[in-house]
Formats: structure tokens, C-alpha cells, sequence
């Protein structure tokens, strides 16, 4: 018997790309998938793309009080054993939603899976392959620990239990850029990550991207978080030195690719 899975896809505006989201989870062809989109009243055509697939999916269009406030209102409706979010602008690898349901179903008392992430373009193209390359590496000596020092989890490629929301309560929604890693640090303070060592998903960097046009205060964001779960002064300051090397790598790579879209 396959596990029911719920997907939630928060949205907004996201006409350019909602599709290939829209396409990557149902193309998973999963026989237990229940699917929800929850959008923010988009007048991008979004509503028009949603239209196409409503037959195989729940969508809502409302305004909302942003991206985890559209989260936690999908996952207040889903039904599945297993849960998860995909940003309306990412996408599954094809086959990950049975990989991972076979994991929880060999594995009972595992709560909370991730896997490895492509990062993608507008294009679809895999960019930063070198980011994806360290993330990777943490995630292969992952620790609770590590986590209070940096985030190596992909959220895109992150799947939980029912059980999980049922006791820990839905995201934050006063956090808009760092909600999943204020989440996955409730988490493994009472359950262990397991990581699979296969690509479950991508995630989409382009200019407009929340992600790209924000991520100096994303950084300071999940800085002042794990100071919040963290009682060490000593993982609080290396911390700190993480936060400085990555927001200088994105500096610098955000640098390059604007001098490469003036050529």
C-alpha cells in the first residue's frame, strides 16, 4: 500500500514558471499524491494556468499574509502521511516522490527525509554547481550541531511525517525568508535527519527570485534564528564566520553573472 503524499505550492505571481512546478509533481505519476496550490490572488495569469490541471489538483486563491502564512493554510488542508512544500518555482526530479515514500515505508521511525538539489535557471540549466558540491559534503556529515553553524538542507528536497506537524505546530509565518530552518531546527531537536543520497529535487535562481534579490538578509535572518535555538556562544560565532563566507561567495557570484549579462 503506497503512503498518501500532500504537496503544497505556495504562489504568487509566478505565471513564468508555475507550470514546470505544476508539471514536476504530477508527472511523478504517484499513485497515492494528493496535490495543493495555494495562492496569494495572483493577476499574472497564474489562475489560468491552475484552471488547465484542476482536475488533478486542489488550488485556492486568496490573499494571504505571505509565503508561510499560504504554507501553513495547505497544510492545515492536506491529508497525506507524508508532507512537503515545492515553491512555485522549483521542481521534483522524476521519481522522487516514490523514492522517498519507500524510505518512510521500510523505515517506520524515520520522521524527516532529505535528499540532494540541483540548483537551476530560468532555463532549466544546472548553475553554482560548486555550492551545490559544499552542500552536499555537509549534508554527508550532517549533525544537529552543523545545523546551528549552517543550513545545508535543501527545502525543496525535505520531506515530513504527518506525525511531525501534528506535534510541532505549522511554520512561523511572522519568518518570510527563513521559516524552513527556524522548522528543521524545531525538528532535530526531537528527531534525527536522514539524508538520501539521491537528487530529489531543483531550485530555481533568476534576478526577481526571492532568494537572489534577498539573500545578505536571508543570511543575517537565519543567523539571529540560531541564535534563538542555540545555547552556545561558541556555535553562535562560527555561525557568524559561515554567514561571512557565503553572503561573500553570493557577492561574488551574483557579481559575475551581472558582468556575463552585460556582454
Amino acid at each position: 500500500m503506497a503512503l498518501k503524499i500532500s504537496i503544497i505550492t505556495p504562489s504568487f505571481n509566478q505565471a513564468p514558471f508555475i507550470e514546470r512546478t505544476i508539471r514536476s509533481v504530477l508527472d511523478q505519476n504517484y499513485p497515492s499524491l494528493e496535490y495543493i496550490v495555494m495562492d496569494g490572488g495572483s493577476q499574472d495569469g497564474t489562475i489560468d494556468i491552475l484552471k488547465k490541471y484542476e482536475d488533478r489538483l486542489k488550488w485556492v486563491s486568496q490573499k494571504d499574509e505571505g509565503q508561510a502564512d499560504a504554507i501553513n493554510k495547505g497544510l492545515r488542508m492536506a491529508t497525506g502521511d507524508i508532507v512537503a512544500y515545492l515553491n512555485s518555482d522549483d521542481t521534483y526530479e522524476q521519481g522522487a516522490l516514490a523514492r522517498v515514500a519507500s524510505y518512510f515505508l521500510a523505515q517506520p521511525e524515520a520522521q524527516w527525509v532529505t535528499g540532494r538539489c540541483r540548483i537551476i535557471d530560468e532555463s532549466d540549466q544546472e548553475v553554482r554547481r560548486l555550492i551545490t558540491a559544499y552542500k552536499d559534503f555537509l549534508l554527508r556529515r550532517f549533525s544537529y550541531s552543523l545545523l546551528l553553524v549552517t543550513n545545508p538542507i535543501s527545502q525543496p528536497a525535505t520531506f515530513l511525517r504527518r506525525q511531525v506537524i501534528d506535534e510541532l505546530g505549522v511554520f512561523d509565518k511572522n519568518e518570510h525568508f527563513v521559516m524552513d530552518y527556524d522548522y528543521w531546527l524545531r525538528i532535530g531537536k526531537r528527531y534525527p535527519l536522514v539524508v538520501l543520497d539521491d537528487c530529489l529535487a531543483s531550485f530555481r535562481v533568476y534576478t526577481t527570485s526571492k532568494t537572489s534579490s534577498s539573500y545578505l538578509r536571508s543570511f543575517r535572518e537565519e543567523l539571529e534564528v540560531a541564535k534563538r535555538h542555540s545555547g552556545s556562544s561558541m556555535l553562535n560565532a562560527l555561525h557568524w564566520l559561515s554567514y561571512l563566507g557565503i553572503a561573500t561567495s553570493y557577492v561574488v557570484l551574483n557579481s559575475v553573472a551581472r558582468l556575463r549579462g552585460r556582454r
